[in-house]
């Protein structure tokens, strides 16, 4: 299994969430949800908040719901790349949002949040909040399906090391380990055979 940093996948698009404006060809709303909750397991889509993108490009709120908050493949990224995280965690990812769109440059990113959430501004989950996401592969739109497509799993619990976890802290085979160790975007990584 390839790794991808999970910052990187999001800091690829999905993240920045910038107005497309008109140039582009979006999906209908309805294609747009299909395909933003296919990370998720079944029984979870139906319920999913769903964000993406109006006819005129702009990012915003598809569809109502709670638990988990889906977001809406980025139409000019090259490859599928779909993500879905509990709710508890969509401070700190609106947040990304706001900075990347703003004009924040990727890797001070970070450095604001993270010092948004010592201080307190920035709310971040209290307890283990998972994200679920599915990058590659060929979308058939119509149909609501992915092939090919590989998954992440990633469980995040702010400030987790590996001494407090018994977790390793650097990615050792397809054994989980927990990425960004004493941060507040520390998230434990599972491999998709598992």
């Amino acid at each position: 299994m390839r790794v991808f940093p999970f910052g990187v996948l999001l800091a690829a698009g999905l993240a920045a969430a910038p107005s497309l404006g008109a140039q582009m060809a979006i999906p209908p709303k309805t294609e747009q949800i299909a395909a933003a909750v296919l990370p998720l397991p079944e029984d979870m889509r139906a319920g999913a908040r769903v964000l993406g993108y109006d006819q005129d490009g702009k990012f915003g709120l598809l569809r109502e719901g709670k638990g988990m908050v889906c977001l809406a493949e980025y139409p000019k990224q090259d490859r599928f790349h779909v993500s879905c995280y509990h709710e508890s965690l969509e401070p700190f990812m609106a947040r990304g949002r706001e900075l990347r769109a703003a004009g924040t440059p990727g890797g001070q990113v970070d450095t604001v949040r993270f010092a948004e959430a010592k201080s307190g501004k920035l709310k971040l989950p209290t307890g283990p909040a998972a994200l679920y996401q599915l990058f590659g592969g060929t979308l058939d739109a119509k149909a609501g399906t992915v092939a090919g497509a590989q998954r992440l799993y990633v469980v995040y619990v702010p400030y987790l090391t590996g001494a407090q976890s018994g977790l390793p802290e650097k990615p050792r085979g397809s054994d989980p380990w927990v990425m960004f160790p004493g941060t507040p975007k520390a998230h434990i990584m599972f491999s998709p055979s598992m």
